[in-house]
């Protein structure tokens, strides 16, 4: 009994097949089926190679949500350098809270020639053809991040040794923890001393023909620093064109979520609008010469996750590549032979020509009727009897 169920299941299962097994004898091969053969194999290695590549590839999947931790303390990384000595200028920060941060928490005053040498002039022209064609190709953004390292450094290259070339600038680099509300970076004259009402710089003691705030700006982020990314005011430089020039910047500080196959890290994006003028009082444009960043926090928070395609869907669509190539080559295969097959058999009956015709060119028959039978055998149609 199990063996007569066993044969009844087999018999079934051979019904239900789909996939028809034609013996080889029974099979014709032709020149034109090997052609259409070659061609549908060939696009199919190149379809497959290039579907393989964007497997390899990744792209940044970005979402947003709102922003609800406020206690946190928000880091501002800088690296600025000032035309002017290191005893003349202060920097602070002071936010809505009127909450001041001393420059002496985190930041350094390195006295520096304002000059740079050969190398570092290199890494700067590279940082600002960077820069334009991130405001060109905003897609680029993507690459550096998915480019970025923990391990990769982009400070400038130090200094070389010349005694020669005294130092008339101040570099101001390190970092500051400020609340998590707007504020206001500043560099101007005068070092800043702390008052009930706010602070103020002692400016008096300066000479206002030393005033000269052409700057640098190095490096200046927000958050955790990520060594490789970079922000929008790296390598900005500005050429003041008068001893009271203010110049302004305005920050918009995204926070940002960074998860990539390289790094994973919590930092902050932000976007810039600049503005420079000159102080005149006499003229109505008043204010205080120096540089000011002044910076908002978003209160939305956006998540960048670098994506990769599903091994299954990479599967699925190289299955889809080949059955539908094959597929649509055995169609126009078949296609081709069928009207091959009319258009030449049609021909031979001579049904393409009128009486008149037939008697002022039956001379060429013989000819016209050797080349469609070359034709005939080449696509494998063989000759045929009428």
């Amino acid at each position: 009994m199990r063996r007569l169920n066993r044969k009844k299941t087999l018999n079934l299962m051979k019904e239900l097949d789909a996939f028809p097994k034609v013996p080889e004898s029974y099979v014709e091969t032709s020149a034109s089926g090997g052609t259409v053969s070659l061609i549908a194999f060939t696009t199919i290695a190149f379809l497959t190679i290039m579907e393989f590549m964007v497997y390899q590839d990744t792209w940044m999947k970005y979402e947003y949500e709102v922003d609800k931790d406020f206690t946190s303390k928000l880091r501002i990384n800088i690296d600025i350098t000032v035309a002017m000595r290191c005893q003349y200028v202060g920097a602070d920060v002071l936010d809505l809270a009127e909450t001041m941060v001393a420059s002496a928490d985190g930041l350094i005053y390195e006295p520096v020639p304002f000059e740079l040498t050969p190398q570092q002039k290199e890494l700067q022209r590279m940082l600002q053809i960077i820069q334009s064609r991130l405001q060109e190709e905003h897609s680029l953004q993507d690459v550096i991040f998915k480019s970025a390292f923990k391990s990769a450094s982009t400070a400038p290259p130090p200094r070389e040794d010349n005694s020669l070339q005294s130092p008339d600038a101040c570099r101001i680099h390190g970092h500051l923890y400020v609340n998590k509300v707007a504020g206001n970076f500043h560099i101007t004259v005068g070092k800043a001393i702390p008052h009930p009402r706010g602070h103020a710089h002692l400016a008096a003691l300066v000479s206002h023909e030393s005033y000269n705030f052409s700057h640098r700006i190095d490096h200046l982020s927000f958050g955790e620093l990520i060594p490789g990314i970079i922000n929008p005011l790296d390598g900005t430089e500005k050429i003041a064109s008068d001893h009271n020039q203010m110049f302004q910047y305005f920050i918009t500080v995204v926070p940002t979520k960074l998860h990539t196959y390289k790094i994973s890290a919590e930092t902050h994006q932000f976007s810039v609008t600049e503005r420079e003028r000159v102080i005149n009082h006499a003229a109505g444009s008043h204010g205080v010469s120096g540089i000011f960043m002044k910076y908002d926090i978003s209160s939305l928070m956006v998540t960048v996750t670098e994506e990769h395609m599903p091994f299954w869907q990479f599967l699925v669509r190289l299955c889809g590549i080949i059955g539908g190539i094959f597929s649509t080559t055995g169609i126009l295969h078949g296609f081709g032979r069928f009207v091959a097959e009319i258009i030449f058999c049609r021909f031979r009956l001579g049904s393409y020509r009128s009486t008149s015709v037939r008697k002022t060119s039956s001379k060429y028959f013989s000819k016209w009727y050797s080349w469609g039978w070359m034709i005939r055998t080449t696509l494998g149609l063989g000759p045929r009897r009428i």
